[in-house]
């Protein structure tokens, strides 16, 4: 899958995502993941792309044309790209090179967006290519947003100085769903908001620490009861910690009455 991130600050993203499990990936060719320098795109010796907005107001607003011109450049990377491996798989006629791209999805950061789920990444880990637009500032011009932006994305009810965080942020999350960039493929599936479900609690060595003893369960080498007891222990603590979650998980007829008996008490 390939990250391409428009942002003032290439370094503050990149030396976050150079590291652990997504730097490893990176480094395998699982992933590709470059930042574009927006000032790069500006039209003036300082290379200023932020103005004062018209109507007045606090602060400054990022100019459309830079940006415009930094995801241009991205997008006609990556149809050359995609015209090139086209190319490769099968013989076409003339002129069929210039057939209709699919269009990119560039995602504009933003307080105003939906709020990021997991969801939301397994339907972006689908993407070949994925765009990232980050503001500063004030936000960015809406002629630009309106021209390019195909998704806007929230990573909570509260205002960063930028979008670089939350793009980190999402591509940590989408990246962990790609094939092979986990050592352990299974486990993105029965993690956290699986089924709409917390995850249940682990374990690992000593089997008793202060005092506090593993599960027997956990210890009996019964697969079928262990699976059994974590989908307990995952439905009691969503009920705990994330009721608001319970309304659409994904539940047996005999996990619901569990449900339904744990409500009771």
């Amino acid at each position: 899958m390939n990250f391409h991130i428009l942002t003032l600050f290439p370094d503050m993203v990149m030396n976050g995502l150079e590291t652990s499990i997504i730097g490893r990936a990176k480094a395998k060719g699982l992933l590709s993941i470059e930042a574009v320098n927006i000032r790069d795109y500006a039209f003036n010796k300082h290379h200023s792309v932020d103005d004062y907005p018209y109507g007045g107001g606090a602060g400054m607003l990022m100019q459309a044309e830079p940006v415009y011109l930094a995801y241009q450049a991205v997008e006609e990377k990556i149809n050359t790209r995609r015209c090139e491996n086209s190319a490769e798989q099968e013989e076409q006629p003339t002129g069929s090179m210039k057939r209709e791209q699919k269009k990119l999805r560039v995602v504009y950061l933003s307080p105003q967006g939906d709020t990021f789920s997991q969801k939301m990444a397994e339907d972006l880990a689908k993407e070949e290519d994925l765009v990232l637009l980050c503001g500063h500032y004030e936000g960015i011009d809406e002629r630009v947003l309106e021209e390019i932006v195909t998704d806007y994305v929230s990573i909570g009810d509260y205002v960063l100085t930028g979008g670089e965080l939350p793009a980190m942020v999402m591509i940590d999350a989408i990246s962990r769903l790609v094939p092979g960039v986990l050592h352990n493929d299974v486990s993105a599936e029965f993690e956290s908001f699986q089924d709409n479900l917390l995850e249940y609690p682990q374990y690992s060595r000593p089997e008793v620490w202060h005092g506090k003893q593993v599960p027997p369960v956990l210890l009996s080498g019964h697969h079928k009861n262990i699976e059994a007891w974590r989908r307990e222990q995952s439905i009691l603590r969503t009920k705990e910690r994330r009721p608001d979650l319970l309304e659409k998980a994904v539940l047996t007829k005999k996990e619901q009455e569990f449900l339904e008996k744990l409500s009771e008490e």
